[in-house]
């Protein structure tokens, strides 16, 4: 099976890419490879998988109409995984329009291209932000979630309105995955884990927002790659019992379903800069700061329609989770990073 798998010298992207590699799938990634943070760290991901004869990388911008269009029509993907996105709540507050431009005109991209080309099953990147201004706990699929608190999370709500639309119209089947706080090893610099251990090794202050009343689900990259790699081999069907007079947000008539992905429980920020400071064996210099334009002050994932269609059981706890971090982070920046592997 050939998937098309967009952001794959992201975070997520290069985890999944791996793991279906390693499973036997042929995948076609694409990347824009862009500068919103350290593109040597993007390249170090992929130098794990860049010479399998089952991968071919291409070096593109979704934003680009023309050569989206050019590549379903070469390379006929059975399935994609779009995962490529400007990430980030608070860059969001000052480049919005690099947002709208890989969000929003990226991933109407990709749905023509899935279109185009008769794909069986388009899985896409949601976010845990869509939730916004709620604050019923666990945050559920069933939610209403029209109330979003940053750019960001509009645009991930819009690419869920987007992908129905083509499930509705065209019979294309999409999934949508609401990721909650995934962390690991390769994961992103611009997140706080990443910050954290830079700063707390370099005996520096690490900055804590809200004065370290934030909880998340802070969900480990292995168990996001296993659920993903359930969703993919399921395409969404059609919810018969769906009703027009109390329409359900995450299912309907056509092919379309939405997923939290997390680890079903909510973790304190401090608990979680607790589980570093173990992994590094040393304390942390704190900088308590107000809570961010944009932040959520919680989230929790409510993961039952995950469990009850695809058995899907997170296995990693923060402490767990947060220890292989720090393994792989003391290795990763002794190392030349055109050469780590």
């Amino acid at each position: 099976m050939k998937i098309l798998v967009t952001g794959s010298a992201g975070f997520i992207g290069a985890a999944l890419t791996h793991a279906l590699l390693q499973r036997g799938d042929t995948v076609v990634g694409i990347d824009n490879h862009n500068d919103y943070y350290d593109p040597a760290l993007k390249d170090a991901r992929i130098q794990r998988f860049i010479q399998h004869p089952n991968y071919t990388h291409i070096r593109m911008d979704i934003a680009n109409r023309d050569e989206v269009a050019r590549l379903f029509e070469a390379q006929k993907p059975t399935k994609v995984v779009n995962l490529a996105a400007q990430a980030g709540v608070r860059y969001s507050l000052e480049n919005p329009q690099a947002y709208i431009d890989s969000n929003i005109v990226g991933f109407a991209n990709v749905l023509e291209g899935c279109r185009q080309a008769n794909v069986e099953h388009l899985v896409y990147a949601s976010s845990s932000s869509v939730y916004g201004a709620n604050t019923s706990y666990p945050f559920s699929v069933s939610q209403n979630v029209d109330h979003p608190l940053s750019l960001y999370a509009a645009t991930k709500k819009s690419n869920e309105l987007m992908a129905h639309s083509y499930s509705h119209l065209y019979g294309l089947p999409t999934t949508g995955l609401r990721f909650f706080t995934v962390y690991g090893p390769w994961g992103r610099p611009d997140m706080a884990l990443f910050k954290f251990a830079q700063a707390i090794l370099e005996d520096k202050p690490i900055q804590i927002y809200n004065h370290g009343n934030h909880r998340r689900d802070f969900t480990y990259i292995d168990d996001v790659v296993q659920g993903i790699l359930k969703v993919v081999d399921q395409p969404a069907a059609s919810d018969l019992s769906w009703s027009g007079m109390a329409p359900a947000p995450d299912s309907s008539r056509a092919p379309y379903k939405i997923y939290n992905i997390g680890s079903g429980a909510s973790v304190t920020l401090m608990d979680y800069i607790e589980a570093l400071e173990i992994a590094l064996g040393k304390t942390a210099k704190k900088e308590w700061l107000p809570a961010q334009p944009g932040d959520v002050p919680s989230t929790h994932a409510d993961i039952a329609e995950l469990i009850a269609d695809f058995v899907y059981y997170p296995a990693t706890t923060v402490l767990q989770g947060v220890a292989q971090f720090a393994e792989w982070y003391n290795e990763y920046v002794k190392q030349p990073k055109s050469t780590f592997k």
